[in-house]
């Protein structure tokens, strides 16, 4: 059972180690009072300053992160819907966050406890289900695992613990139960739970301002008033349910990640994080469900909401109802999880962004400057690199201005962008001084003839190359067809310069456009060939 009290309710053990928690409870500091928000004041936190100012929903501009807890911070993330095969629009905002998560971590020395909600029972599992003549609970495995599997694909590291709706059930219902007890919500003869959202009063718009007017209802709604939305659906003839004091049902969607985020870390969260298409009506309702259980002033601290992915040149997002998605398994065929990574930097989290192949291929391109910088700053740490007079107090200037400029923009709502666009100068302005030279070889005219023979397989492969790279024409599933059948003229182009590496001449891609060669001393060409 929930405490129905303010005190935290914390569940699992694993989770209290986590947050540095004693038997003898966690007793959260009272917030100090900041310029009004959107609804009403926004309580800033008391507790560990992060260093960061992050852009919080609920008062719609920049605020100090600060954590309650000095061990580690809370993160309750909305999870998916587990009836269907992720899209890239999944993709895109797990992967956002995840960059965030990591970004805490490891510049700014913040531990994350991160919880994810599973939603694995809704209408649409059962009407899916019925479509398969499969039981819903067999069809929510099957996509959770899927969703796991893709996620683990793009290098999204796992939440702390995962928790599923039809695991927690007596919790959701207990939950409900305590708001019914405050007056804020009411059971129906139908075996309908509602929440009264006029009990709410002015408190209820937190996150959008001005709320929306109710859409239309059926003639046989057994609601009060027809902005109250459902903590408990009675069963439907042929569905699952589960027994409660109001009959057979399920818990509402909104319900799950209050009852289940409470039950973790009790009546206040540091940060929520989801789509922007959720903060209202979902996150709106959590909120109002959550200070009404706990009767607190302020359940969650900072909402963060990532923009949605758009196919380019609409303004749809993309989204399973639209039938405009890609799946992360397709788009694994044709590019890494690396270029999508990549491509979720250049844009800020919270903006909407456009998908497209050209994109992908821009980001893969970049990624492939950067990877030969890299290796040329290494080659010449070592001595390995032949090259001109290099300025190496410059350089060494120029990494730490660059590095104060990457903490600086990741401090400021964690503008990768910026962050991308110093690190992309700094390899330019290196690749300025340790570009390789050419070595000529004078002598006789067969080492000329061998020079004008490299130079013709060098412009050839280069030719070959950027057709490979071009923009097709096609649109969909015709482009990334193209791509496919493109895939082996760039591994050919691959197996070229490995082989002449093998003979002691290294090709460097320099751009889409530019490759240029050189001639490598034996050492460096033993351990290429090594390698």
């Amino acid at each position: 059972m929930l405490r129905t009290t303010r005190g935290p309710g914390l569940g699992p053990p694993l989770l209290q180690a986590a947050l540095g928690l004693g038997r003898a409870g966690w007793h959260w500091p009272a917030g100090r009072a900041a310029s009004g928000g959107r609804g009403r004041a926004w309580l800033q936190p008391t507790g560990r300053e992060t260093g960061v100012q992050v852009y919080n929903s609920l008062t719609g501009r920049k605020e100090p992160l600060i954590v309650a807890h000095a061990e580690a911070a809370s993160w309750y993330s909305c999870g998916p819907t587990v009836y269907d095969h992720a899209h890239l629009g999944h993709a895109c905002s797990y992967v956002r966050f995840d960059i965030i998560r990591r970004i805490l971590t490891k510049v700014f020395g913040c531990s994350i406890v991160m919880v994810m909600g599973i939603t694995d029972v809704d209408d649409k599992i059962i009407k899916r289900a019925n479509e398969m003549n499969i039981s819903p609970a067999s069809l929510a495995s099957l996509y959770e695992e899927d969703f796991k599997q893709d996620m683990a694909a793009l290098k999204v590291l796992p939440p702390t613990v995962y928790l599923r709706v039809t695991e927690n059930i007596p919790q959701i219902i207990s939950f409900i139960e305590g708001i019914i007890a405050r007056g804020n919500a009411y059971s129906t003869a139908k075996g309908n739970v509602y929440f009264d959202l006029k009990s709410r009063g002015d408190k209820y718009g937190k996150l959008v301002g001005v709320v929306p007017g109710p859409v239309g209802e059926p003639a046989d709604s057994d609601k009060r008033h027809a902005s109250d939305f459902a903590l408990w659906k009675a069963a439907k003839p042929q569905e699952v349910f589960w027994a409660s004091p109001w009959g057979p049902g399920r818990p509402g969607w909104h319900i799950e990640c209050s009852a289940i985020a409470s039950m973790v870390f009790g009546s206040q969260l540091d940060i929520h994080s989801g789509g922007i298409d959720l903060a209202f009506p979902h996150h709106e309702n959590e909120i109002a469900q959550c200070e009404v259980f706990h009767q607190c002033e302020q359940w969650g601290n900072y909402f963060l909401h990532s923009g949605h992915l758009h196919a380019k040149g609409k303004e749809e997002k993309m989204s399973k109802s639209l039938k405009n998605y890609i799946t992360i398994k397709d788009f694994l065929k044709t590019f890494s999880p690396d270029v999508f990574r990549f491509f979720c930097l250049r844009s800020s989290y919270r903006s909407a962004i456009d998908y497209s192949d050209s994109a992908m291929l821009q980001a893969q391109q970049l990624l492939l400057g950067l990877g030969s910088f890299l290796e040329d700053a290494r080659a010449y740490m070592k001595g390995q690199l032949a090259c001109g007079s290099v300025r190496e107090a410059m350089l060494w200037e120029r990494l730490s201005s660059t590095k104060r400029a990457v903490k600086a923009a990741l401090a400021d709502d964690f503008d990768t962008p910026r962050v991308v666009d110093a690190i992309l100068g700094l390899a330019h302005h290196g690749n300025g001084q340790l570009r390789a030279s050419l070595k000529y070889v004078s002598g006789d005219g067969s080492e000329a003839t061998l020079h004008g023979v490299v130079d013709e397989l060098v412009r050839f492969r280069q030719k070959v190359r950027q057709f490979a790279l071009a923009m097709p024409e096609a649109t969909g599933d015709a482009r990334r067809q193209q791509l496919l059948e493109r895939q082996p003229l760039l591994e050919a182009c691959d197996t070229l310069r490995r082989g002449l590496t093998a003979h002691g001449i290294n090709i460097k891609d320099r751009s889409s456009t530019t490759s240029t060669w050189e001639l490598l001393d034996q050492r460096t060409k033993d351990q290429k060939s090594a390698g």
